[in-house]
């Protein structure tokens, strides 16, 4: 394309970018709230405004044509994806999860599901879920040959691998059915407690390898240790400690190199931190060629990735508005390259999914990639220098912890010793506590709670085998707050209440007032708006001041004296300060949680 020569000039009149004029820019710009001074060093500027991920991953403040990638898309290290199909223009693989245990129900819903753009289907298999030998009548009018099956199976892997086996020799369609048979014995070790078989994984690989060759057999599934609370730099260095011991496992049983790379799959969790999501999977190529070429494995070796919108992201407490969460992940897999990505339903933290929920959750991908066009784009996200600097950063975090964990005798050792464990729960202490603060909040739960509304109701789901690692949900301080608060009304008749005290004109006391409901409602409590007065006809025994500082400074403590005399038990007030009558202050930043588990120890609601 010809830039017309008006642009060029248009270009011509403005100076050139330089990274010491952006720095001063910004020093002024922090001056004027204090963070810096024009004392300050440019050459700290950047770091006053750069951060680390909860697992300590250096996010800078400004990336540069520097951080860009070398090497074409489709290549080694393979960060720039190309999907098989041509010239990385082909979608991505549709994956839909069913769960149920009843085989005519789970039927039912994958033909909806293959019929409306699904491409393949990953079933729970074992446990509470479909029993091994329901999967010919799960599966009964799927064409095997057209669409992929992944089985979820746990510790009943080898039956219903054995059940997969038979039902593809009965349709004669060995050569030509695909998808994988979900041996994870390190990450059923993760889950339960209870170590799986490496040498059982590495005879049904084997055996996918001698009779069926679309067909893989193992599943690295990084997403438990994303929901013990790991942050992405955790995952990916599990994820791929994990993936190498299966390497050597199925090389030592006799398989090639080649063939044994061939045998394996990734499954990630993204979130709706899009950015760090999109890094994650290209790093997870990155990561995975360098184990490739350090194996002698071939330049085809690439990594095979299914992305999973995260399950703990998704929140029982309006549901709705999960389907944004799942969008945002779901965009994010897709821009990274993901060669298969499951949308959850909405309403997956409420039990099995219905019609509609799946129906959603297929048509997000159809959004994606009919609307949004995300598969007319080889590599949407090469090019952005904080994308390519952002993947390079968790890489080599990523590869740090790797290397830690196979210093620790590799993925089973480290995980017996509690030294995978810890990290999780360093990180998951971190994000929580961020939670908690609101500094990462949660609408719907920490944000702009509905203590109105009716939640969907749903058959419940077959529980997942538990015993190992930690399984963590991003509001689940939050909602246990809003059940705690449910329990008390349905006992009560009355919803605990916090009387919000108003000093001074509406537009002087709206901000801190409607800040501090949004605040007590994130507890499930509720709140009536008034004058100190009026206090005690309001049947409440928990107060908060409300108003500007200069209000406070003149009227704060005689309004504690009137509230405490209509029978306040605690007063607090919505800002910063000591004032006197004053027990507590709430502000942003604080600690919602504690605030509030201690507004309902003092409102009399039982734990």
């Amino acid at each position: 394309m010809t830039v017309p020569p008006e642009d060029l000039e248009l270009a011509a009149a403005f100076p050139p970018a330089e990274r010491d004029r952006w720095r001063e820019m910004v020093r002024g710009v922090l001056r004027k709230s204090g963070a810096a001074t024009d004392d300050t060093p440019l050459e700290e500027i950047e770091g006053l405004l750069a951060h680390r991920s909860y697992d300590g991953v250096p996010v800078p403040a400004l990336s540069t044509r520097a951080d860009a990638p070398s090497g074409r898309p489709g290549l080694v290290p393979y960060v720039r994806q190309v999907r098989a199909g041509g010239e990385g223009l082909a979608g991505w693989d549709v994956r839909q999860r069913h769960a149920g245990p009843d085989p005519a129900a789970v039927r039912e819903a994958v033909l909806a599901d293959l019929e409306n753009g699904v491409t393949s289907v990953w079933l729970e298999v074992g446990g509470a879920g479909l029993a091994p030998a329901a999967l010919s009548e799960a599966l009964r009018g799927v064409l095997l040959d057209l669409a992929p099956v992944v089985l979820d199976a746990a510790d009943q892997t080898r039956e219903a691998a054995e059940a997969f086996f038979a039902l593809a020799a009965e349709g004669g369609n060995g050569p030509t059915v695909a998808g994988n048979l979900g041996a994870d014995p390190l990450g059923l070790q993760a889950r339960t407690g209870s170590a799986g078989s490496l040498d059982e994984a590495a005879e049904l690989a084997a055996r996918c390898v001698r009779d069926f060759p679309r067909l893989r057999a193992i599943t690295v599934d990084g997403t438990v240790h994303h929901d013990a609370g790991g942050g992405d730099a955790d995952e990916l260095g599990v994820a791929v400690a994990a993936g190498v011991a299966y390497l050597r496992a199925l090389t030592g049983s006799g398989l090639g190199v080649d063939a044994a790379f061939g045998q394996i799959e990734f499954r990630l969790a993204v979130n709706a931190d899009q950015f760090s999501s999109i890094a994650k999977i290209r790093a997870l190529r990155r990561l995975w060629a360098r184990v490739a070429e350090v194996s002698g494995a071939s330049e085809g070796a690439a990594a095979r990735v299914h992305a999973v919108t995260s399950a703990a992201m998704m929140t029982r407490r309006d549901p709705w508005v999960n389907m944004l969460r799942t969008t945002v992940a779901a965009f994010a897999a897709g821009t990274g390259g993901a060669d298969a990505v499951t949308v959850r339903p909405f309403d997956a933290r409420l039990g099995l999914p219905d019609d509609f929920a799946r129906r959603i959750a297929r048509n997000t991908h159809t959004l994606l990639l009919e609307e949004a066009s995300l598969d007319r784009v080889a590599d949407p996200a090469g090019g952005s220098w904080y994308v390519e600097r952002l993947t390079e950063d968790t890489a080599r975090a990523a590869w740090a912890w790797f290397t830690e964990i196979e210093r620790a005798g590799g993925f089973a050792a480290a995980l017996e010793s509690g030294l995978i464990a810890d990290r999780l729960a360093a990180t998951w202490a971190r994000r929580r506590a961020a939670i908690a603060r609101r500094e990462a909040p949660l609408t719907g739960v920490s944000e702009f709670p509905n203590l109105a509304e009716t939640l969907p109701e749903r058959e419940p789901a077959p529980p997942r085998p538990g015993g190992g690692l930690p399984v963590v949900t991003y509001a689940q301080d939050f909602e246990a707050l809003r059940d705690r608060s449910d329990a008390h009304a349905e006992a009560t008749g009355t919803r605990p209440r916090v009387f919000l005290a108003v000093l001074g004109p509406v537009a002087v006391h709206t901000a801190r007032a409607s800040f501090a409901a949004n605040l007590f409602q994130a507890g499930g409590i509720e709140t009536v708006t008034g004058a100190p007065g009026e206090f005690a006809a309001s049947g409440a025994t928990v107060a908060c001041l409300c108003s500007s500082d200069r209000v406070y400074a003149e009227e704060a403590a005689e309004a504690a004296r009137v509230l405490r005399d209509g029978g306040a038990v605690k007063v607090w007030l919505a800002g910063k300060g000591t004032y006197e009558g004053v027990d507590a202050t709430v502000f942003a930043g604080c600690d919602a949680v504690e605030a509030l588990e201690t507004t309902l120890h003092d409102l009399g609601v039982k734990r």
